[in-house]
C-alpha cells in the first residue's frame, strides 16, 4: 500500500508538472498569436511572415545578452528590433496589399519568409545560437514536496499573463484601444472622424511584430536559436487563432492555453498509456502519431461546435 501511495504521488507530481509545461507553451504561442490575430482581426491581412519577427527577436536578444552580459538588455533591443522590423514591413510592403486578394498577402509574406531566413544566415551564419538562462533565473523553485519548477520558465508564464492583462487594459481603458477596436468594425467611419488609419495600422502591427519578438526572445534560452525557427511555432499560432477565434485576444489566450496543454499532455502521457495497451514498438509508433495529431483533433472538435472558434470578435 505504501509503493501504491508514493506511484501515485509520483504520478500526480509529473501530471501538475507537465501541466505547468503546457501553460508555459501556452503563453509563448499567446504572445504569437496574440499580435496575429490583432493584425489579421484589424487590418485583413493574412501575414505568414509573423513567424520572422519571433526569429529575429531570438536573434537579436540572443546577440546583445551574450555580447553585454545582460538579459535585460537584450529583452530590450530585440523589442525594438522586432517592433522597428515589423514596421518598416508595415509601410514598405503590406501597406500596398491592404485592397489586394487574400492570395496575394500570402504569396508576398511568403516571399518575406525566404528573405528573412536568408537575411539571418548573412549576418548571423548557418551555426545556430545558444541564449543562457540569466542566473538570477538560473534556479529552481518548490512549489510542492518534490517538485522543483525552473524560476525561468514560471517567469515566462508571469510575463505573459502580464502582457495579458496589459493588452486587456489597452483595448479596455485607453482611447487608442477604442480606436483600434472602432477601426476593426468600421475604417471608413473612424477614418472620417479624423482618425489616421495609415499610422493606427503601423502602430498596430508595430504591436503585433513587438510580441511576436518577445516569444521569441523569451523561448531563446529554452529552444536553440536558428533560422527558420519561426516556422514551426507558427503552424502552432495558426491553430491557436482558429480555436480562439480571429480577431479576439482573449481567444487567443483561450487557444493558447488549451494547445499548449493538449501537445504537452500528450506527448507527455501518451505513449505511457499506450504502452498498456499495445507492444512496445506499436505503442511508440502509435503514441508518437496521435501526439501530433492530437491538437488538430482538438481544433475540427471545437470547429463542429463552435465554427467561429471558442471567443469569435465581433460577436
Amino acid at each position: 500500500r505504501a509503493l501504491l501511495s508514493r506511484w501515485v504521488l509520483l504520478i500526480m507530481l509529473l501530471f501538475f508538472e507537465q501541466c505547468l509545461n503546457g501553460l508555459q507553451l501556452g503563453i509563448t504561442l499567446f504572445l504569437m498569436s496574440a499580435g496575429l490575430t490583432l493584425v489579421f482581426g484589424i487590418m485583413q491581412v493574412i501575414n505568414l511572415a509573423h513567424g520572422s519577427f519571433y526569429m529575429i527577436g531570438a536573434y537579436v536578444g540572443a546577440t546583445v545578452a551574450s555580447n553585454s552580459g545582460s538579459f535585460l538588455l537584450g529583452i530590450a533591443a530585440a523589442l525594438f528590433a522586432a517592433a522597428l522590423t515589423g514596421m518598416i514591413v508595415e509601410g514598405i510592403v503590406l501597406r500596398r496589399l491592404y485592397h489586394r486578394d487574400h492570395l496575394d498577402q500570402v504569396l508576398a509574406t511568403c516571399g518575406l519568409i525566404m528573405f528573412f531566413n536568408e537575411l539571418t544566415r548573412i549576418v548571423w551564419g548557418r551555426q545556430p545560437l545558444f541564449m543562457d538562462v540569466p542566473p538570477w533565473l538560473n534556479y529552481g523553485v518548490n512549489l510542492l514536496p518534490g517538485l522543483t519548477y525552473p524560476a525561468y520558465r514560471l517567469a515566462i508564464i508571469v510575463v505573459g499573463l502580464s502582457v495579458a492583462l496589459f493588452l486587456w487594459l489597452l483595448f479596455s481603458k485607453t482611447r487608442i484601444g477604442m480606436q483600434i477596436r472602432a477601426g476593426a468594425v468600421n475604417r471608413e467611419m473612424v477614418a472620417a472622424l479624423g482618425v489616421n488609419n495609415s499610422l493606427l495600422n503601423t502602430v498596430v502591427f508595430g504591436l503585433g511584430t513587438l510580441l511576436a519578438g518577445l516569444a521569441g526572445v523569451m523561448a531563446g534560452p529554452i529552444l536553440a536559436v536558428e533560422s527558420g525557427m519561426g516556422e514551426s511555432i507558427l503552424i502552432l499560432t495558426f491553430v491557436v487563432i482558429v480555436i480562439g477565434g480571429i480577431g479576439s485576444i482573449r481567444g487567443a489566450l483561450a487557444g493558447a492555453i488549451l494547445v499548449g496543454m493538449v501537445d504537452t499532455l500528450g506527448r507527455a502521457f501518451l505513449p505511457k498509456l499506450f504502452h498498456i495497451v499495445f507492444h512496445s514498438t506499436n505503442a511508440d509508433a502509435v503514441a508518437a502519431s496521435l501526439s501530433s495529431m492530437a491538437i488538430y483533433i482538438l481544433m475540427a472538435v471545437i470547429l463542429v461546435w463552435k465554427p467561429k472558434g471558442l471567443f469569435p470578435a465581433h460577436s
